[in-house]
């Protein structure tokens, strides 16, 4: 059982490397935005009833996962590095993998500003997130994050074995992913 972590900022591209890093692997992607879309419909992702069944949904699916024989999952996820509570969850997810046998892999992607202001309006992303097609919001929700967290790692913060920091500011995902493929021989 593999767990591969993929994370960095909004329209970083952690998506679109997740789904050719799924034709790749034969992982499956479970991409963050599949239970923000879902919950939406109910709650908005930022209310305390949102955040609580995208966290549940999440959970379970994580546990079910982990004890089942699929090969593994592909799960990507904003990680503001400045708040103690996303290096929690990251360290729990991992844990439910890690308490079935199986190995985690962390992949961090960063892109220029620039680069991804233009992904944040791509049609390829606005299919798979909804939530993302009022360009205005998202921009600015996009804009605030970055003033209010540090969403890529420090050199060295991150001192886990499995791990690997991509720029794909110019690398398309397919690449991204026979990188990702390659060092982890996935």
């Amino acid at each position: 059982m593999k767990l591969v972590i993929i994370f960095g900022p909004q329209a970083v591209g952690k998506m679109s490397v997740g789904q050719e890093l799924e034709k790749l692997t034969g992982l499956k992607l479970f991409h963050n935005h599949m239970t923000i879309e879902l919950v939406s419909h109910f709650f908005d992702y930022g209310s305390p009833s949102g955040k609580r069944l995208v966290g549940l949904f999440r959970e379970e699916i994580f546990k079910e996962v982990a004890k089942s024989d699929l090969p593994g999952l592909i799960f990507t996820y904003v990680w503001a590095f400045d708040l103690p509570s996303d290096r929690e969850y990251v360290e729990h997810i991992s844990r439910i993998f890690e308490s079935q046998g199986g190995e985690v892999y962390y992949v961090e992607l960063e892109a220029d500003l620039e680069e991804r202001l233009i992904r944040n309006r791509d049609p390829h992303r606005l299919l798979h997130k909804p939530s993302k097609r009022n360009l205005e919001r998202s921009e600015r929700d996009l804009l605030r994050t970055l003033e209010k967290y540090r969403l890529n790692s420090l050199d060295g913060e991150i001192k886990k074995l499995n791990y690997i920091k991509i720029n794909n500011t110019a690398c398309p995902p397919n690449e991204a992913a026979k990188i990702i493929q390659e060092r982890f021989r996935l």
